[in-house]
């Protein structure tokens, strides 16, 4: 199964198991990771589960769909170019061993 590696804003990180499919902000809500609320639960609508990918994953996440670019502009905290909503990253076989780090604030 792959793992994704979920990193604070403190530092702090921990490495879980994220099936297949699943999305990358299921697998923190479903194991207590702190640092993505996911108010909207994974549709996209609200941009609490934003997270930074690490530089050397971005070139295997698929593009940013009209929704997410959207929902990226309403961030709490800075957009970056490796800005990404969790919800929108189902895991896959060549994610294992993804980076994200959580921004300090959500809301």
């Amino acid at each position: 199964m792959p793992n994704v590696t979920y990193i604070a804003h403190t530092g702090e990180s921990q490495t879980i198991d994220v099936p297949i499919g699943m999305v990358v902000m299921e697998g923190a809500v479903r194991n207590g990771i702190d640092g993505i609320v996911a108010e909207c639960g994974g549709a996209c609508m609200c941009a609490t589960c934003h997270v930074y990918v690490d530089e050397a994953w971005l070139s295997l996440l698929d593009p940013i769909g009209e929704e997410q670019e959207e929902m990226l502009g309403t961030t709490a905290a800075e957009r970056k170019p490796n800005s990404r909503l969790s919800c929108q990253i189902p895991m896959r076989a060549d994610l294992d061993g993804l980076i994200v780090r959580m921004p300090d604030r959500q809301t």
